[in-house]
């Protein structure tokens, strides 16, 4: 995948991503369309939803149209991988919204987006992820076409997120942990938002 350029954007997409940046960077969450029209002088939300889908399109942003705090910047701008807080090997825990730190591993793994969390929990220790250890996400743009069987940090709504493997049977989608300890969690899918899928595990030593 292509890296986000600067000359990708058009003047009014730019200011829009470089406002975002200073907000994100500012209030450690995501503005509401409101806030960016604000920030722009617009008094419609459409050019502002406009632009957050071009910018989606080239890669500079993750968006769910309609999801409040869903926005993520992926541009270049600013240098590493985020690190966006804690996952549950476990239970559930609350849902993250903030860069807490950054992994400069960009020039090993050149993944457009990718993001870390820090596992909490020992459900997954079958899959060789133990308490403590970083994993790598990559955003998962198309959940409709995710493999079951795939690892992933899930949004489970109303509750919070987790790191499992994925398995999707029509409507329902089942949570499973890599220990016996742990129950699966088995909820339907429009109660579930994947957030992003395991590319590698970095662990401290």
């Amino acid at each position: 995948m292509v890296s986000p350029t600067e000359e990708l954007l058009t003047p009014a997409q730019r200011e829009l991503y470089e406002w975002l940046t200073d907000f994100i960077s500012t209030h450690h969450h995501s503005p509401s369309i409101r806030q960016m029209m604000q920030g722009m002088g617009l008094r419609s939300p459409a050019p502002i939803q406009s632009r957050l889908r071009h910018l989606q399109q080239k890669g500079w942003i993750t968006w769910q149209e309609g999801q409040a705090r869903t926005l993520q910047l992926l541009g270049g701008l600013t240098g590493g991988i985020p690190v966006l807080g804690a996952v549950a090997a476990g239970g559930l825990v609350e849902t993250f919204d903030d860069v807490q730190d950054r992994l400069d591993l960009n020039s090993v793994l050149d993944r457009n987006g990718l993001f870390a969390l820090n596992v909490n929990g020992n459900s997954m220790v079958d899959a060789h992820i133990a308490d403590g250890d970083v994993v790598l996400m990559e955003p998962v743009r198309e959940p409709s076409l995710l493999r079951n069987g795939t690892v992933v940090s899930a949004l489970v709504l109303g509750s919070g997120t987790t790191l499992k493997y994925f398995y999707r049977s029509g409507s329902s989608v089942k949570l499973e942990a890599a220990n016996s300890a742990y129950k699966p969690i088995e909820v339907n899918v429009d109660q579930v938002q994947i957030q992003g899928k395991l590319v590698a595990v970095w662990r401290h030593v």
